[in-house]
């Protein structure tokens, strides 16, 4: 069974880019039936534990095309990364515009721009002078005020020659969508060598397709926010992504602990849920829209994603009271039978 999202260290870095000490591919091989080998594949990327399980043919095969992915993972880390000064989006924020964008960084802008206007605002990915204001320790007020009036996602021009920032001071953190993205091109990536069924775990960016080796949809946990090792709900997927953003990780700085999800419209820390999944049919707009469901609260993020066609949210409160949108049972349904896989 995959429990959603990571605890402990790799729950902690599961926060975006962070810098993590690169580790080698470690290769796990089982044979499930004649012609069909399961190959796991992981290792730290993203800041945060990257996994991938495929079953193909051969185990030459899946290994191959897990190798191909996890390439395409560092290609695309190298567009995204917020903490290396040397990639686009760094570039971006530096300068407040950017000329000849790479098409990635174009489409993962665009789509965080749709998804901002779909969701009212509750996802917007000019959070960063607020994130970064409260990264530099006690805020006042004023400050915090001032950071607030920079988010806009409707400030941002954005077409094949460039990237436009609409105020100086604004900044992207693309945190809450570019993994999705990443997790998403490595799927591409396993199709295109023949692999149609598959798990990648990006860190709690979780995108599926097909059967898992007991021939069962893949079955995925959601952690309990309140920690313990109770699952509040278990879902089984064949097709499709799920995130969940909540109360899980802090970024640490001593002995404090800071939100690592703010409120748009007032640079304050969302507190009546304390937990939000997405299943969407792609795990950028999963991730990107369990954020939305987190800062919108248990009603108004339902009825968000009641709205959206394809997808569905499971919500629990602070209170610990749990909350299914319409389509949730059918979405996420799994199987009762047989052991979690």
């Amino acid at each position: 069974m995959l429990v959603l999202p990571r605890s402990g260290l790799e729950g902690l870095r599961d926060l975006g880019f962070e810098e993590a000490s690169p580790a080698e591919l470690c290769l796990d091989v089982v044979a499930r039936d004649r012609g069909t080998a399961e190959v796991t594949g992981a290792r730290l990327a993203l800041g945060t534990r990257v996994a991938v399980t495929a079953l193909a043919g051969s185990s030459a095969q899946a290994e191959t095309a897990i190798a191909a992915a996890f390439a395409e993972l560092d290609r695309l880390s190298a567009v995204f990364s917020r903490y290396d000064p040397t990639t686009p989006l760094s570039l971006l924020n530096d300068a407040g515009h950017l000329e000849g964008p790479p098409p990635e960084l174009i489409h993962v802008v665009a789509h965080a721009m749709a998804l901002s206007a779909a969701s009212g605002g509750a996802f917007d990915v000019t959070v960063k002078p607020v994130m970064d204001l409260l990264g530099s320790g006690t805020v006042a007020e004023d400050a915090k005020r001032r950071a607030v009036r920079l988010i806009g996602a409707r400030r941002i021009a954005v077409d094949r020659r460039g990237i436009r920032f609409g105020r100086g001071g604004m900044g992207l953190t693309l945190d809450g969508i570019a993994k999705g993205y990443i997790v998403d091109r490595m799927a591409d990536v396993l199709d295109r060598h023949g692999v149609v069924r598959f798990l990648i775990d990006g860190g709690g960016d979780i995108r599926v397709r097909g059967l898992n080796g007991r021939k069962r949809p893949w079955t995925i946990a959601v952690r309990d926010p309140r920690g313990g090792e109770r699952h509040p709900e278990v879902i089984g997927l064949a097709a499709g992504a799920v995130a969940t953003s909540g109360g899980y990780a802090r970024f640490l700085d001593g002995a404090r602990t800071i939100p690592h999800i703010v409120t748009p419209a007032t640079g304050d820390t969302p507190r009546a849920v304390a937990s939000a999944s997405v299943v969407a049919g792609d795990a950028s707009t999963a991730d990107a829209l369990s954020t939305a469901v987190f800062v919108l609260g248990a009603h108004a993020g339902l009825s968000l994603i009641d709205a959206l066609p394809g997808c569905a949210a499971f919500v629990l409160d602070a209170a610990g009271r749990a909350f299914r949108s319409n389509r949730w049972t059918a979405l996420a349904a799994r199987s009762h039978e047989g052991p979690l896989a």
